[in-house]
């Protein structure tokens, strides 16, 4: 991601089931806090989430990577990924997301990586069940419950 991003990062999120999840991204000003907040990661642990191109057009359709997270205890390396409405449902997230699983277990000396979802978010979930070989739930610090999907580090080296 690159700081002139905001205008394609506030599409990812432009229809209402996204922003039924991020209710904050509705300017470009939370945008571009998004990319801000990626841009330090990459800077302070080497990754965050990345932006999805589309290798035609060149246009950014999404993000995914790792980043750490807060999940009710010590944090979790999370796998995060997010498409514009155009581009859901082609398998985009699933292949963003396993490349930045491998790249998370090859980075770190993480035992586990895992993917947050709230409980109503039916297209997430979908893509964490088909990336992940496990879960458990969670209540986050705003008191909402949350799975955690996971993946242990010998699982997917198995390639399970």
């Amino acid at each position: 991601m690159q700081a002139g991003d905001s205008a394609e990062i506030l599409a990812v999120f432009a229809d209402d089931y996204a922003r039924h999840f991020y209710p904050e991204m509705t300017t470009e000003s939370a945008a571009g806090e998004w990319i801000a907040r990626n841009l330090d990661r990459y800077q302070r642990d080497g990754f965050g989430l990345w932006a999805i191109i589309d290798k035609a057009s060149g246009a950014l359709i999404g993000d995914c990577g790792p980043t750490w997270q807060d999940i009710g205890g010590p944090r979790a390396l999370e796998i995060g990924y997010h498409v514009a409405p155009a581009w859901r449902g082609r398998g985009i997230a699933l292949e963003a997301a396993r490349a930045a699983m491998a790249y998370g277990f090859a980075a770190t000396n993480e035992l586990e990586i895992g993917s947050i979802v709230a409980p109503d978010n039916v297209a997430s979930a979908s893509v964490a069940k088909r990336l992940h070989r496990d879960v458990r739930s969670y209540v986050n610090a705003r008191g909402l419950d949350r799975f955690f999907f996971f993946t242990g580090r010998d699982q997917h080296a198995e390639g399970a």
